[in-house]
């Protein structure tokens, strides 16, 4: 495993493994295969109404939890709600979270900020961060944070690099995470010949090389799936290393591409959708 040293100096492991979209039964089986496969790192939120399942999946796996990074985040309709942090922690049934991040700058973001503030100054959280931030509201934040953001989860991949973002976060010390690291699965992304090429030189798959190129190029990545096949393929990226001809080769890719475009309507519908996350089973 690789590892990125946060601003804080909390080590965080450069791949893991999303629970995005996955139910209750997907999520517990997914995380149990990739704890079972070395993963160490493990990506929730409180709207993917998974995160008991990924408890389980963790007190059942054996493994010390000193031992995994345990990372998830606060939905909006949350951030006013003082016990937020606390009932996050009964879902998970863990004493601490590794990684707190705020999920969307939609309703009062700073009032959850604040939350998270108070929960990694009691211990409850070892690092805090944003998701879906842009650079504008990113200042917002450092200007009134009284702890640093340590991490942005946001959009990156080969299509969307995100390269002027990332050099400012370099600048601000912040970590970049990537989701939808191979492009929402786009085949187009996926079938470009320089994947082909390079698969064929290291004996991986396009997907391989993408996920590769991330870590190489200081991007955390968190790739979902509940195939436990793929699951492990994900993770079997420690084993070989890109040049930096083959690296630009991949830069070159960049075509500012999304496949999730944020509006201030669907922020608004953000603020008032409430996952039902006290029927999780």
């Amino acid at each position: 495993m690789e590892y990125a040293v946060l601003n804080n100096g909390v080590k965080m492991p450069m791949a893991g493994i999303g629970t995005f979209l996955l139910t209750p039964d997907e999520a517990e089986s997914a995380v149990a295969h990739a704890l079972k496969d070395g993963y160490r790192l493990i990506d929730t939120a409180n709207a993917y109404v998974n995160e008991k399942a990924v408890g389980r999946a963790i007190k059942k796996s054996g493994i010390d939890r000193g031992e995994i990074f345990l990372e998830t985040k606060l939905w909006p309709s949350f951030y006013e709600q003082e016990d937020a942090v606390e009932k996050t922690l009964e879902r998970l049934d863990t004493d601490y979270i590794d990684l707190l991040l705020i999920h969307q700058p939609a309703g009062n973001y700073t009032a959850g900020y604040r939350l998270m503030e108070k929960a990694y100054k009691e211990g409850k959280v070892k690092a805090i961060g944003l998701s879906n931030f842009n650079e504008e509201q990113i200042r917002e934040i450092l200007d009134m944070c009284e702890v640093k953001p340590a991490v942005l989860q946001t959009e990156v991949h080969p299509y969307d690099q995100e390269k002027k973002l990332k050099e400012f976060l370099e600048k601000s010390d912040i970590v970049i995470q990537a989701w939808y690291p191979l492009g929402h699965g786009d085949a187009a992304l996926l079938q470009e010949p320089v994947f082909a090429k390079l698969g064929e030189k290291y004996k991986k798959s396009p997907a391989q090389i993408i996920l590769r190129w991330h870590i190489q190029d200081g991007n955390i990545v968190i790739p979902g799936s509940k195939n436990p096949d793929h699951i492990r393929d994900n993770f079997d990226l420690f084993d070989f290393a890109l040049t930096e001809e083959e690296m630009a080769d991949i830069r070159a890719l960049d075509q500012n591409k999304r496949y999730y475009t944020s509006t201030p309507e669907l922020l608004k519908q953000y603020v008032s959708m409430v996952p039902p996350v006290d029927e999780q089973k």
